[in-house]
């Protein structure tokens, strides 16, 4: 972390007020931002420079000392997004003249292609939790809802009790940049909600009061790294490997929506794409997938 005693402290500290004031950037993307800076501010000043007076050549040799870790294209490139917004931020602050990064070139990165779960291995994540017992019944739910909805791992943790609207079979999901978005979550997920909610979600909370839908062992809020054990978990059980990611269930969601037809422009409303380039690189999966069915079933493919 950086050092409460730096000369860049107040301004770090007024980058990151701003970010979340005026972008209204999530929790975790702001983590990430501070990570990235942090590393680069630990770097400035191994190397003695001064922050407002960096070089296009200092920045090279920073580019050059992130390859030397072994990190992707893709790594590098965010990390350098993350400074560069910070010295926009200083730009405009005027406390640096001209921003060093405007000569940058930062490094180029294919889109990596989401790789969902078909909808036989869908099938039987949704089979292998315990809905005889309490957390078995939860972890049903969330896998349910988020292969029913496509919303983000951060959302379902997140997602409040005022938020969900069993009688429209709905839930309003607060997405990036604090964008609302009400999204449909169907009839099995309707049915499993309604009956965590009033029967197992009070098992796990007991005298306990908490805003949030899905809750830890421990009744309170959960975590991303919580969900993420209860994927793992029962993704092993039903010898899913290599184990899925949490997001799988969101990837799997808009491919098999694209696989039955749906259009693009709903599909990227339902995930909350604010360009429907994002949602495009899913249609590159679907098109894999019937490549793979021709190639399997053709008598010459």
């Amino acid at each position: 972390m950086i050092d409460e005693e730096s000369s860049n402290l107040e301004m770090v500290t007024a980058f990151f007020y701003a970010l979340k004031l005026e972008k209204g950037l999530s929790k975790n993307t702001i983590l990430s931002y501070r990570s990235d800076l942090n590393q680069y501010l630990k770097y400035v000043e191994i190397e003695k420079l001064n922050v407002l007076q960096i070089t296009e050549q200092a920045i090279q040799g920073y580019m050059k000392h992130l390859r030397s870790q072994k990190l992707t294209n893709k790594s590098i490139s965010r990390k350098l997004s993350s400074i560069k917004q910070y010295y926009l931020f200083l730009a405009k602050s005027k406390l640096i003249i001209s921003n060093p990064f405007n000569a940058i070139v930062q490094p180029k990165s294919q889109n990596s292609i989401p790789k969902p779960l078909s909808e036989k291995q869908i099938e039987n994540l949704l089979a292998v939790p315990d809905v005889t017992t309490t957390l078995g019944f939860r972890d049903k739910t969330m896998f349910e809802l988020m292969y029913a909805s496509g919303i983000r791992v951060t959302e379902i943790v997140e997602l409040k009790m005022m938020q969900v609207n069993l009688n429209q079979g709905v839930v309003k999901v607060m997405g990036k940049g604090q964008k609302e978005r009400l999204v449909p979550i169907g009839e099995y997920a309707t049915e499993y909600l309604q009956k965590y909610l009033t029967q197992t979600r009070p098992k796990i909370l007991k005298e306990k009061i908490s805003q949030y839908v899905f809750l830890s062992n421990r009744g309170t809020g959960m975590t991303r790294q919580t969900f993420w054990h209860c994927v793992k978990k029962h993704a092993e059980s039903c010898r899913i490997f290599p184990l899925p990611s949490p997001h799988m269930l969101r990837h799997s969601f808009a491919t098999h929506l694209l696989n039955h037809g749906a259009d693009l422009r709903v599909v990227q409303m339902l995930l909350g794409h604010s360009s429907i380039s994002t949602t495009q690189i899913y249609t590159l999966v679907a098109k894999e997938k019937l490549k793979e069915i021709h190639k399997e079933h053709h008598p010459r493919g």
